[in-house]
């Protein structure tokens, strides 16, 4: 008997003390591809996620709170990122960082909003501000933005007059793929084939026989650089001399492992690269993460979401509360060019990051980028 009431005892005061222990606490999430092979985006997302928080803590924390980081690995894949958001909300977060791709962040929107959970991630898609969640905030910009870049450089720039548009079939490569298109072709110009490749295939020298055939002038692939770097590869092998334009998700350095020396003279149209972001945060946040993790972040994607992050933070100290929908309106109608990482970050009412900027690179021999067009 009097072990039964240590027993209880005990676990009563464990309640307690975790009771406490989460008085003085708040959670946030971050969901991405820690696994799988957009890995290195995902750890990133992660490591910038957790070196703002730790910032953050020794200054004493979010309104007196300490935070805590909760991961969950999506591995880029819709069924996982299900899994994620219920596993995060669960586990009581406010708000969610992420997930890298579009297609992961879809699958989990309608759950963090019916959970009242802010989500903020850099998937470019056009159809994550559809459903108009209040909850979900976008750190990036979308992709009928890029497509309307792209499509002037290609007709008013370089004057390409036989364009092909290849992409994936994931909701952003396709999507991006789609709007690049329509935007070529509003403006006049001729794309003279759209295709589809299946990602991870890793042998697209079919579908690069028959655009052979086309001459092209270039050739603009929308997907991301696990299969942009062998698309260039074989190009390269099979003596197609059309440019090749790789969209915003080919920048990553893992490009130039799988393209090898063909990686040289490809052109790359994105945001600017953390290397050459000209602002007082880039210089600093950047300079911290290089100090911390050895390396700098593989491309621009974990910056934009690490200002994601940022600005909840700015949304919960501007409203001296964790309350979501006031976090929310603060961030979408209040906050005003607040200074990110990654330039001045406003957020419209609809969830939509404003004030995109481009920035088309040319890669050289040695890895480097050279900025051709902006």
């Amino acid at each position: 008997m009097k072990l039964t009431k240590i027993v209880s005892a005990l676990a009563l005061s464990g309640a307690v003390a975790t009771s406490l222990f989460a008085a003085d606490t708040v959670k946030i999430g971050v969901q991405a591809p820690i696994t799988g092979k957009y890995a290195n985006e995902g750890q990133s997302i992660d490591n910038f996620v957790r070196l703002i928080v730790d910032e953050k803590n020794a200054q004493g924390g979010l309104l007196g709170k300490q935070i805590e980081v909760v991961t969950c690995d999506d591995e880029a894949k819709a069924q996982k990122a299900a899994v994620c958001a219920k596993k995060l909300t669960n586990a009581g977060v406010f708000a969610v960082i992420g997930s890298y791709t579009s297609g992961a962040t879809e699958a989990a929107q309608t759950t963090y909003y019916r959970k009242k959970v802010l989500q903020t991630s850099d998937g470019t898609s056009d159809s994550l501000i559809e459903k108009k969640y209040w909850t979900f905030f976008r750190n990036s910009f979308p992709n009928s933005a890029q497509s309307d870049f792209t499509a002037d450089y290609f007709v008013n720039v370089k004057k390409y007059k036989n364009i092909v548009v290849l992409s994936d079939y994931s909701s952003y490569s396709a999507g991006l793929g789609d709007a690049t298109e329509a935007s070529i072709k509003k403006i006049g110009g001729n794309v003279i084939f759209r295709g589809k490749i299946k990602s991870g295939t890793q042998n697209f020298t079919a579908v690069l026989t028959k655009i052979k055939a086309m001459n092209p002038d270039v050739i603009y692939y929308s997907g991301y650089y696990t299969d942009g770097g062998l698309l260039r590869a074989q190009q390269i092998q099979l003596g197609i001399e059309a440019d090749f334009v790789g969209g915003d998700s080919n920048d990553n350095p893992d490009f130039f492992k799988l393209a090898g020396n063909a990686s040289a003279g490809t052109v790359l149209i994105n945001f600017p690269t953390p290397e050459i972001l000209p602002y007082k945060e880039a210089k600093k946040y950047l300079g911290d993460y290089k100090a911390r993790f050895k390396m700098d972040p593989p491309s621009i994607w974990p910056v934009t979401n690490a200002d994601g992050l940022r600005a909840v933070i700015e949304g919960v100290e501007k409203t001296n509360s964790f309350d979501t929908k006031k976090i929310s309106d603060y961030i979408r109608n209040e906050m005003k060019d607040f200074p990110g990482i990654t330039g001045p970050f406003n957020i419209r009412e609809d969830g939509e990051r404003v004030g995109a900027k481009f920035v088309v690179y040319k890669l050289k021999n040695d890895g480097t980028k050279e900025v051709v067009g902006q």
